[in-house]
Order: structure tokens, then sequence, then C-alpha cells
């Protein structure tokens, strides 16, 4: 299996193809991301890419490498977070850089993604500026939610059994209603 580029990736994840799964994926698309691009996140995971980071289009890439393709190619299993921190680290960078600001409106929400999916109340402070300073309106919504999320219980409650912790009352009772991040 060989190593994606830059441009791969983000025609993948960008293309009219695969948006309709971003937030709503299944696990055929979850098998197609695994199969295309295995050999990239596992080389991006080691350290391999780090080449990426040093323009605006190769440190979204490498976002989406870490961020989101792991979330769909390790669906329920803790595997699916283990590059987290290391998006944040790439987007942080970027940021500093001001590459999120060459960056469209859908592909800064990607690049600020990794903000939301911390479990860290700052980042997810970051996360909700981040959104709002660029005007994504939607993407804010949810920044608010997630932060919401976490300022209640300082983590998320849906990840408690994929990660091997033992849900609280409340977050038990939190994950029985309506208003539950389940994915």
């Amino acid at each position: 299996m060989a190593i994606s580029t830059v441009r791969e990736v983000l025609e993948f994840w960008f293309s009219l193809h695969a948006k309709p799964f971003w937030f709503h994926a299944t696990p055929e698309f979850d098998q197609e991301v695994a199969a295309k691009f295995m050999a990239t996140y596992q080389a991006a995971r080691e350290g391999e890419l780090s080449g990426w980071k040093d323009t605006a289009q190769g440190a979204l890439a490498l976002v989406i490498v870490l961020d989101q393709f792991p979330l769909h190619m390790f669906r329920g299993e803790a595997q699916s977070f283990a590059t987290e921190a290391a998006a944040r680290q790439v987007a942080e960078r970027a940021i500093h850089k001001d590459y999120d600001r060459q960056l469209t409106g859908e592909q800064k929400g990607f690049l600020y993604l990794p903000y939301m999916h911390s479990e860290s109340l700052v980042d997810q402070e970051m996360s909700v500026m981040l959104f709002m300073q660029a005007g994504l309106m939607d993407s804010l919504k949810w920044a608010v939610h997630h932060q919401d999320i976490i300022r209640r219980f300082g983590r998320f409650p849906h990840r408690n059994q994929i990660l091997g912790r033992e849900s609280t009352p409340q977050e038990l009772e939190y994950l029985a209603s309506k208003e539950a991040l389940h994915g």
C-alpha cells in the first residue's frame, strides 16, 4: 500500500464522493478510508510525514490524516483517538504560521477540528474562538456543544466504553438523553 500525497488526501477528502460521509459515515466508507489511507496514516503516526506541516495545504492534509482518518479506520476502538494530540500540534503550528488564512472556510473547519475533539477545556475554548473568528457558524454551534460537554463532565462520556473508563451516574443519564453526543 503506497503512501498518499498531500494532493491525493485533499482531493479525496473534499470530493463530492466523501463529503456526505464526513459526519455520517457508513461501514463501507470507513473501509474505503482504511483501504486507501492506512499506509499514509501509519507514516504520519510515525512522524514520517512531518514535512507536510511546512505548507498550508500540507498541514491541512496532515491534520485530516491524523484527526479524521482514524475516526473512520478505527471506529469504535481506542485507536481512533490515538493521534488527536499530534493533529492538534500540527494545527497549532499551522495557526501560529497563519496558514489558516490561506484556506477556504471549509478547509479551516477541518484544521480547527482537533481542538473540538480534545478533552481539555482550554482546547475547547480555543475551538470556540477559532470557529467564531472564522465566521463558521454551523461549526461554532458544534464547538459550543462540545465545550459544554467538557465543561460539564471533564471528558466526552461517549468515549468512556471505548477507552475502558467507568461512566458516572450523571454521564449515564446524559448518554441516555436526546442531547447526548455519540460519535
